[in-house]
């Protein structure tokens, strides 16, 4: 007969955990919400549609400048910089609990060792008719073992276990595309100091250069004032060499201020690979070279390469799952529990005739609540759709970036064109001026004059191709650089953890 109703046990808990795991899953099934998408850039005619490209790699998206100092600079970015290294613990901190979550799918087994030392008899002291009466009787000692095995078990039934590891593992493939975003902004935000960097120090050299020629100038003031003095003919006054002289030495403190702003753009890159900024030099250098042909694809790619867009489209599927989990709350818990415990008055060997075992399923279902369940399903839903209005958004800003800085680098580029040819008039009517100040046709504000718009239309032309740079970062990074984009844990991953279920016998 115990031997029947064990089969019988037996037989009951293999319907249960079959019945666990092939169970449905409660809540929605996740499917991606659409999203805007533009069939083509308004500032770059020709870009169509094409298939996705998840799994390019993104490789070093800064190759192209061709400028070893940026280089050099960029690959110590996911090494040392600070911001990475936090998303990058949050990463695997998000990983660390899926596993968690996983570990539910799984019996909880626990063990114990329990002795206990019982005396029975009379208590010594007291009376002398109690001493004779312990001498009679004296006391007994009574030492039990106890060594119990439990295990427990929550079917998961109604799925919510795996709509929670569904959910952590959405979360953790956002963490992901948040690391990679992480990367890719403080690489972002290193190229923009960089290049800030060369463009002072390329302002600098301008100024130094001008102020060369502003000392030529001062030079020929000086001599012909002095000729003149001589000869009586009054051809410059000390009014203008003062003139020249000032020209001089405001260009002067012009290149000295461009190191305020250097400095800082040096820390900044200190800060951003992760060092002091007493620890980092740049050795100066002209902001040379033009902005690389940016290699892109098309609008739909952009849905996958961008890390904050990937991020939003997880964030959608893990708020997705955890509608099941709040809609798993209307069903029943169903959970296995076993037990098997030695009881014996010596500690080893343990004996079979005096173990006890039991083995039993139970349910629980809440039948009253006041509306709490409705409500947190109510509030998952819209928890969910709150993300699907944050990843529409995050994409519309996607498209807007782009065509921000499409737009930009058309525009500059245009622009820097037409000031070039600026550039050149200016430099012509100087050397005219020069000449003539020198022939003594005309006076010196003339020459000053020229001379400072030159500067002027020089300082403005660097701006353009500084702000030309920058675009060309703003670019790739609206681009997302050539993310790509990885799936931690995978599905079949998901299914192996099924897969190791254990199966109990059946008859």
């Amino acid at each position: 007969m115990r031997r029947v109703a064990l089969f019988r046990a037996q037989a009951c808990a293999s319907a249960l955990i079959a019945l666990a795991l092939a169970g449905c899953a409660v809540g929605p099934d996740y499917s991606p919400e659409a999203a805007p998408v533009a069939t083509t850039f308004k500032e770059l005619k020709g870009w169509k549609l094409a298939s996705p490209s998840d799994a390019l790699d993104r490789g070093d998206w800064w190759a192209p400048y061709k400028d070893r100092g940026l280089d050099t600079l960029l690959r110590q970015v996911e090494i040392s910089n600070q911001t990475v290294a936090a998303s990058a613990a949050a990463y695997e901190e998000a990983r660390a609990v899926i596993r968690q979550a996983q570990s539910q799918l799984f019996p909880t087994a626990t063990a114990g060792y329990n002795v206990t030392r019982t005396r029975t008899g009379p208590l010594a002291g007291g009376s002398s008719s109690r001493l004779i009466s312990a001498a009679a009787n004296p006391a007994t000692y009574t030492t039990v073992y106890t060594a119990p095995i439990s295990g427990t078990w929550d079917l998961d039934v109604w799925g919510k276990v795996r709509r929670q590891i569904e959910s952590n593992t959405a979360a953790a493939q956002a963490s992901d595309a948040d690391l990679d975003n992480a990367k890719l902004s403080a690489q972002a935000q290193l190229a923009t100091a960089y290049f800030n960097l060369r463009a002072a120090d390329s302002l600098r050299d301008l100024l130094t250069r001008t102020g060369g020629e502003y000392q030529r100038t001062l030079t020929i003031t000086q001599n012909q004032y002095n000729a003149g003095y001589a000869s009586g003919t009054g051809c410059c006054t000390p009014a203008d060499v003062a003139l020249a002289e000032a020209l001089v030495l405001n260009t002067e403190a012009q290149a000295i201020n461009v190191g305020v702003p250097r400095a800082q753009f040096e820390h900044a890159i200190a800060m951003l690979i992760g060092r002091p900024p007493a620890e980092l030099t740049i050795a100066p250098h002209l902001l040379t070279g033009n902005i690389p042909k940016i290699p892109v694809v098309v609008p739909s790619t952009l849905l996958e390469r961008r890390p904050d867009i990937a991020a939003a489209e997880r964030t959608m599927q893990q708020q997705n799952a955890l509608i099941g989990v709040a809609e798993a709350a209307y069903f029943p818990d169903i959970s296995l529990s076993s037990m098997i415990q030695y009881l014996g008055p010596i500690p080893l060997p343990f004996s079979a005739a005096r173990s006890i075992g039991s083995i039993g399923a139970s349910g629980t279902q809440t039948l009253f609540n006041g509306g709490l369940t409705a409500a947190e399903v109510d509030a998952a839903r819209a928890v969910y759709w709150e993300s699907v209005a944050n990843y529409r958004q995050t994409v519309l800003t996607g498209l807007q970036q782009v065509e921000d800085a499409l737009a930009a680098i058309r525009i500059l580029t245009q622009q820097l064109e037409v000031q070039h040819r600026a550039v050149v008039d200016a430099r012509q009517a100087v050397a005219v001026y020069l000449n003539q100040f020198q022939a003594g046709t005309v006076a010196l504000n003339t020459v000053v004059t020229a001379e400072i718009t030159l500067l002027s239309y020089e300082e403005t032309a660097l701006t353009i191709r500084q702000d030309l740079f920058l675009a060309s970062v703003s670019l790739i990074e609206a681009l997302g650089g050539g993310w790509d984009k990885t799936l931690i844990p995978t599905p079949e991953e998901m299914q192996k953890a099924f897969s190791l279920l254990p199966q109990l016998p059946t008859r």
